[in-house]
């Protein structure tokens, strides 16, 4: 039996664009914290914010979480391979690469999807699909100037960043195997409840939580953009994404999460926005129409009613 391929509705691409701006400000928050916490407390910090505020949240517009072990199951995996081991990844490699660097290193996590969904019988690898990736990851080059991997003292930090795109990757094959008959809102809350037992364990084992208290306004601001916008809001639209347009489709963020990193960049830190970033995301919004393919099928629909 031929696997289903999703299509992306305006409503999808509309919140495929929210996404970007969420999680491409994570990138800009963890940038601000890491200059006085460490990155597992700023981790602690940034699920508990975000558990919290989703509980109450939950409780509010769905009552109680589920209580069957299955569920439970599936947000404790979830939580580990799409919260604990890319969180602290990314905040690990932002301390030896530039929250820039590490976005653009995100637009790989598509790849990661694709492959592993296709491996593990999910998706279909469709020719223009890939065609598109490829266009989208050479994007995204450009706007780094395809200077990606010739940073020798970053080498770490670029593993590190790759290890936390194939964790999302990862992560996308088990939601589409677990948790596509949940509620966005009940998956976000119970995987981010998971991940606030795991990282207090974690934090308190090989760091010092209490270098919060000491922490500056500046840095705790920080901290709660992390958790409530670019964690808690962003999950909820995220999932929503997975349930509506497919967990491969929902990735394609990670393509737009440099240009909307530039953007704020621009936008707020008055950062001179190149005319190889712009070169750039018009390459990746290309790639992302290519990907989308109803652009293509309406060019055809033009030429076969033109002959």
């Amino acid at each position: 039996m031929p696997l289903p391929s999703h299509r992306m509705t305006t409503q999808d691409w509309v919140l495929l664009v929210l996404l970007s701006v969420l999680w491409g400000g994570s990138f800009l928050f963890v940038g601000l914290a890491i200059r006085e916490l460490p990155p597992l407390v700023i981790v602690l910090a940034r699920v508990w914010i975000a558990a919290i505020a989703l509980l109450a949240l939950h409780r509010l517009l769905q009552g109680p979480l589920p209580r069957d072990r299955r569920s439970w199951e599936s947000f404790a995996v979830m939580a580990f391979i799409n919260n604990v081991i890319p969180f602290s990844l990314f905040t690990y490699g932002q301390t030896m690469v530039t929250g820039g660097l590490a976005a653009v290193i995100n637009a790989t996590t598509p790849f990661f999807a694709l492959s592993i969904l296709a491996l593990g019988g999910e998706e279909r690898f469709e020719l223009r699909k890939v065609f598109g990736f490829i266009i989208g990851v050479f994007g995204v080059a450009v706007i780094k100037g395809f200077t990606l991997l010739d940073q020798g003292t970053q080498s770490l930090g670029i593993l590190l960043c790759l290890a936390a795109s194939a964790s999302y990757g990862l992560a996308s094959l088990w939601a589409k195997k677990r948790l596509m008959r949940i509620p966005p809102l009940t998956i976000a809350t119970g995987q981010l409840s998971c991940s606030a037992v795991y990282m207090t364990v974690i934090a308190f084992v090989f760091d010092t939580p209490s270098l919060l208290f000491g922490a500056s306004t500046l840095t705790w601001l920080a901290i709660l953009g992390l958790a409530l916008l670019s964690t808690a809001l962003a999950y909820i639209v995220y999932f929503r994404l997975v349930t509506h347009a497919g967990p491969a489709n929902a990735q394609l963020v990670t393509m737009l999460i440099p240009v909307s990193a530039i953007l704020m960049g621009y936008a707020l830190l008055s950062e001179t926005l190149e005319g190889r970033e712009i070169v750039g995301a018009a390459i990746i919004i290309s790639a992302l129409a290519i990907i989308d393919g109803r652009v293509l099928r309406l060019f055809g629909q033009r030429q076969n009613a033109a002959g």
